[in-house]
């Protein structure tokens, strides 16, 4: 029978008590939020909910196409420059979800007969990442840079390392610092995913690569969403302007996918400016945080 193996594992998740659920909340839950990655409380601001609905009114529901045909809109360009001058980097490209920039940024980076050397703590979406790159994956021991570096000196062409700044699961932070030394001894590409840095870490939320003085260096790239502290939906990779413009040529989550929703986008550029008028809110998460 078509399908009969799912019941089988839906067995065996219900024996293992791993069955997952959709459990829809109010818009009004009087319960406090400690669960979601609305890390500054921007996703009901007011002046982000005005700037989804004026991009809206302006563009539109959606992007009505892939961001090479009728997809990019003024406010994509807008949101894009002033991301990358932000965060401290020469350039940046807006994808429909933070998942999609990670897979772009890691399969158009590691071409056949690259390396690609992977924590062994990396989120989902940098694990998918290297198993559709073309290059090979070789995962190491998490958050050590001698491990990196020791894997790095296998490599017989292109290399880049892949990490997540501040991982997910354990709430812990990346060595950057070791990471890109140990990159740089070899020649290779820094690839972090700055999901959790971006808005609570570095001056002014600027991110986890800027507080480790790696903002703007042209062997590092650096990939968020914009589904977090910035309260709305979407993803971003930062690098050099040849890194992007390569993305643009290559990645195929960019190059097939519709773009960001103008909603989305004007959103995500609304609670940008919030927090370059308002610093102070990223010391304030790293403030509750520590209490």
């Amino acid at each position: 029978m078509a399908f009969g193996w799912i019941d089988e594992q839906a067995s065996a998740r219900r024996r293992a008590g791993l069955v997952r659920t959709l459990r829809p909340r109010p818009a009004d839950s009087p319960l406090l939020d400690l669960a979601s990655n609305d890390y500054l409380g921007l996703a009901h601001h007011p002046e982000i909910i005005e700037g989804a609905a004026e991009a809206a009114r302006t563009w539109g529901g959606g992007a009505t196409g892939s961001r090479l045909v009728t997809g990019t809109t003024e406010l994509h360009g807008e949101l894009e420059r002033e991301l990358a001058a932000f965060c401290g980097f020469e350039a940046a490209l807006v994808f429909s979800s933070g998942y999609a920039a990670n897979l772009a940024a890691v399969t158009a980076l590691a071409p056949h007969g690259s390396l690609v050397v992977s924590d062994a703590g990396n989120h989902a979406s940098l694990i998918d990442g290297c198993r559709l790159a073309r290059g090979t994956t070789q995962v190491v021991a998490h958050a050590d840079p001698d491990a990196v570096r020791k894997a790095l000196g296998t490599a017989k062409g292109p290399a880049i390392a892949v990490s997540d700044t501040v991982f997910s699961v354990d709430g812990d932070a990346a060595p950057l610092a070791g990471l890109a030394a140990a990159c740089r001894a070899y020649g290779a590409g820094l690839v972090v995913d700055d999901a959790h840095g971006l808005g609570v870490l570095g001056d002014g939320g600027r991110g986890a690569p800027y507080a480790a003085g790696l903002a703007g260096a042209p062997d590092v790239v650096v990939t968020v969403t914009l589904s977090k502290s910035l309260g709305s939906q979407g993803g971003a990779v930062l690098g050099p302007a040849k890194v992007i413009d390569h993305l643009v040529n290559a990645a195929r989550t960019f190059i097939f996918d519709t773009g960001l929703a103008p909603a989305a986008t004007g959103a995500a550029l609304a609670a940008l400016r919030l927090l370059r008028r308002e610093p102070e809110r990223a010391a304030r998460a790293r403030e509750v945080a520590r209490a």
